[in-house]
């Protein structure tokens, strides 16, 4: 929810969750399904690094002003296929007892607080003074880096550069492709492929099976959301707003694919004579997930409309 997204958070979590789960004796899969969709689910908050990369997007597609609607329905789509994942393989949990062996908690320090302070700080500017998202959060940064709180060579380093690069070099190719007619084309060949009824399951389906061969972030997000005031445009009674908020729901459900970096972080944690089965499992999930964006995109599209 606030932070560097869900690969980063996904590669922090899995280790621990992990091994806790295979002491307990619940599957590895199932755990996998359960990071993979908490950390989607929060993915889309205006105060994550992915968050502020899709309003800038959004906002550029002329859809900016509804960071929390986009966020809400996002993580309710993560949630209710984590809860349907919880409800089928959790009667299935291996037997075993867990052993209460916890590693011990650090104390909190000073730097700790003073991180929080400014991230608290951060998010009452935006939310109660609209102050500005990417500026207030440079200012942020600025005066941690100030305090060193912490190394900067370190805390730059620790930045996601390649998703920022990747980014800008798609967000520069569809640029390219605009102006070569390549959108236009596009357009026309969803309006054809699709009518008004049935075109969220389709946005919703061609999104998420090419998301879960690639980078959600970085790829699929930069060159379809642009596409979304085209396509709605070429479709009377389409709203753009929930066709994006498809765009952004298809192409996340199918994140926990080995073939995305938040399965192949989930089956890097696991344990190594795990790993084959872990990846046929997550490879037949991810995959099916398409069809399941689709067919909850179609459902739920008259409620991502703004009433």
């Amino acid at each position: 929810m606030i932070g560097p997204g869900a690969i980063l958070s996904t590669a922090l979590i899995a280790p621990y969750a992990m091994n806790v789960s295979a002491r307990a004796g619940i599957s590895p899969f199932l755990t996998a399904l359960m990071v993979g969709n908490g950390a989607n689910a929060g993915n889309l908050s205006p105060f994550s690094t992915i968050g502020a990369i899709v309003t800038g997007l959004m906002t550029s597609a002329g859809l900016g002003g509804h960071e929390f609607r986009l966020w809400f329905f996002h993580a309710s789509a993560s949630t209710v296929v984590a809860l349907a994942a919880y409800l089928a393989l959790a009667p299935f949990r291996a037997p075993g007892m867990f052993h209460a062996d916890s590693l011990a908690i650090p104390p909190i320090q000073p730097r700790h607080v003073a991180t929080l302070a400014v991230t608290a700080a951060w998010i009452a500017a935006v939310l109660l003074l609209r102050a500005p998202l990417g500026w207030t959060a440079l200012a942020g940064a600025a005066i941690l880096l100030l305090a060193r709180i912490a190394p900067a060579r370190a805390s730059v380093t620790a930045m996601p550069w390649k998703v920022i690069a990747m980014v800008v070099t798609i967000s520069t190719a569809v640029g390219y492709l605009e102006k070569a007619g390549g959108l236009s084309w596009f357009q026309d060949a969803v309006a054809r492929l699709a009518t008004p009824h049935t075109v969220h399951a389709v946005v919703a389906f061609l999104t998420g099976a090419i998301s879960a061969y690639s980078s959600t972030s970085s790829v699929v997000l930069p060159a379809f959301i642009p596409l979304v005031p085209g396509v709605a445009a070429r479709l009377p009674g389409t709203d753009p707003l929930a066709l994006a908020i498809t765009v952004n729901i298809g192409s996340s459900l199918v994140d926990v694919s080995p073939l995305s970096t938040i399965g192949a972080l989930c089956i890097a944690a696991a344990p190594p004579a795990e790993g084959p089965r872990l990846f046929r499992k997550l490879l037949i999930w991810g995959l099916s997930m398409s069809f399941v964006g689709a067919a909850l995109c179609y459902l739920a599209a008259p409620l991502f409309r703004l009433p």
